[in-house]
Protein backbone atom coordinates (compact mmCIF):
# COMPACT_ATOMS: atom_id res chain seq x y z
CA UNK A 1 0.00 0.00 0.00
CA UNK A 2 1.61 3.31 -1.15
CA UNK A 3 1.58 5.85 2.24
CA UNK A 4 3.25 8.03 4.02
CA UNK A 5 2.70 7.52 8.19
CA UNK A 6 2.91 10.21 11.02
CA UNK A 7 4.38 10.22 14.31
CA UNK A 8 5.78 11.52 17.06
CA UNK A 9 3.36 14.67 17.79
CA UNK A 10 2.40 15.61 21.60
CA UNK A 11 1.92 18.66 23.60
CA UNK A 12 5.10 20.30 24.44
CA UNK A 13 6.30 23.94 26.46
CA UNK A 14 7.81 26.81 24.52
CA UNK A 15 11.33 25.82 24.24
CA UNK A 16 10.72 22.23 24.25
CA UNK A 17 11.49 19.47 21.14
CA UNK A 18 9.96 17.13 19.32
CA UNK A 19 11.13 15.02 16.70
CA UNK A 20 8.17 14.20 13.93
CA UNK A 21 8.86 10.54 12.14
CA UNK A 22 7.57 10.07 8.42
CA UNK A 23 7.26 6.32 7.77
CA UNK A 24 6.84 5.85 3.90
CA UNK A 25 5.99 2.54 2.36
CA UNK A 26 4.78 1.25 -1.04
CA UNK A 27 7.20 3.47 -3.08
CA UNK A 28 11.14 3.87 -3.51
CA UNK A 29 11.67 7.03 -0.99
CA UNK A 30 14.99 8.08 -2.61
CA UNK A 31 13.38 8.86 -5.69
CA UNK A 32 11.40 11.80 -4.27
CA UNK A 33 11.56 14.50 -2.37
CA UNK A 34 9.51 14.73 0.65
CA UNK A 35 8.00 18.01 2.41
CA UNK A 36 6.64 18.36 5.92
CA UNK A 37 3.74 21.15 6.44
CA UNK A 38 1.58 22.02 9.23
CA UNK A 39 -2.27 23.34 9.30
CA UNK A 40 -3.15 25.67 12.19
CA UNK A 41 -7.24 26.06 12.63
CA UNK A 42 -8.50 28.34 10.99
CA UNK A 43 -5.10 29.30 8.53
CA UNK A 44 -3.99 27.98 5.36
CA UNK A 45 -1.52 24.89 5.01
CA UNK A 46 1.93 26.00 5.39
CA UNK A 47 4.86 24.36 4.26
CA UNK A 48 7.65 23.68 6.58
CA UNK A 49 10.55 22.25 4.91
CA UNK A 50 11.56 19.99 2.20
CA UNK A 51 14.53 17.39 2.00
CA UNK A 52 15.60 16.52 -1.94
CA UNK A 53 16.44 13.12 -2.57
CA UNK A 54 19.25 12.94 -5.19
CA UNK A 55 21.49 15.26 -3.29
CA UNK A 56 20.27 15.98 0.36
CA UNK A 57 19.41 19.53 0.15
CA UNK A 58 16.91 20.56 2.47
CA UNK A 59 15.08 24.18 2.37
CA UNK A 60 13.22 26.00 4.96
CA UNK A 61 10.11 28.03 5.39
CA UNK A 62 11.83 31.34 7.42
CA UNK A 63 9.45 30.94 9.99
CA UNK A 64 11.59 27.81 11.15
CA UNK A 65 14.64 28.13 9.59
CA UNK A 66 17.59 27.44 12.25
CA UNK A 67 15.07 26.13 14.69
CA UNK A 68 13.48 22.86 12.70
CA UNK A 69 16.04 20.40 10.84
CA UNK A 70 14.44 17.61 8.24
CA UNK A 71 16.30 14.86 7.81
CA UNK A 72 15.71 11.34 5.83
CA UNK A 73 16.91 7.61 5.96
CA UNK A 74 15.96 5.70 2.72
CA UNK A 75 17.34 2.34 4.09
CA UNK A 76 14.40 2.81 6.96
CA UNK A 77 12.10 4.08 4.62
CA UNK A 78 12.15 7.13 6.99
CA UNK A 79 12.08 11.03 6.95
CA UNK A 80 12.56 13.19 10.32
CA UNK A 81 11.44 16.42 11.68
CA UNK A 82 13.36 17.74 14.89
CA UNK A 83 11.79 20.82 16.14
CA UNK A 84 13.70 22.69 18.90
CA UNK A 85 13.03 25.74 20.46
CA UNK A 86 9.45 25.21 19.74
CA UNK A 87 7.25 28.52 20.17
CA UNK A 88 3.17 28.54 20.43
CA UNK A 89 2.76 29.21 17.13
CA UNK A 90 4.03 26.46 15.87
CA UNK A 91 1.02 24.56 17.18
CA UNK A 92 -0.50 22.83 13.94
CA UNK A 93 -1.41 18.99 12.59
CA UNK A 94 2.02 18.60 10.80
CA UNK A 95 1.70 16.60 7.30
CA UNK A 96 4.89 14.85 5.60
CA UNK A 97 3.93 14.92 2.15
CA UNK A 98 5.61 13.08 -1.23
CA UNK A 99 6.81 15.51 -4.18
CA UNK A 100 6.58 14.08 -7.34
CA UNK A 101 9.93 14.75 -8.23
CA UNK A 102 13.33 13.67 -6.71
CA UNK A 103 14.51 17.49 -6.49
CA UNK A 104 12.33 21.02 -5.91
CA UNK A 105 12.85 24.22 -3.99
CA UNK A 106 8.84 24.39 -3.91
CA UNK A 107 6.84 24.27 -0.97
CA UNK A 108 3.67 24.71 -2.85
CA UNK A 109 1.20 21.75 -1.39
CA UNK A 110 -0.60 21.51 -4.89
CA UNK A 111 2.94 19.80 -6.25
CA UNK A 112 2.78 16.91 -3.46
CA UNK A 113 1.05 14.06 -4.58
CA UNK A 114 0.76 11.52 -1.67
CA UNK A 115 0.09 13.13 2.15
CA UNK A 116 0.11 11.33 5.41
CA UNK A 117 -2.97 11.68 7.98
CA UNK A 118 -1.41 14.59 10.40
CA UNK A 119 0.43 14.48 13.90
CA UNK A 120 -0.44 17.42 16.28
CA UNK A 121 1.71 19.26 17.98
CA UNK A 122 0.94 21.63 20.37
CA UNK A 123 3.25 24.06 22.07
CA UNK A 124 1.90 25.40 24.92
CA UNK A 125 2.37 26.82 28.88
Amino acid sequence: QVQLVESGGGSVQPGGSLRLSCAASGFTLNYHAIGWFRQAPGKEREGVSVNNANDDSKYYAESVKGRFTISRDNAKNMVYLQMDSLKPEDSAVYYCARHSSSWTWSLEDVEYDLWGQGTQVTVSS
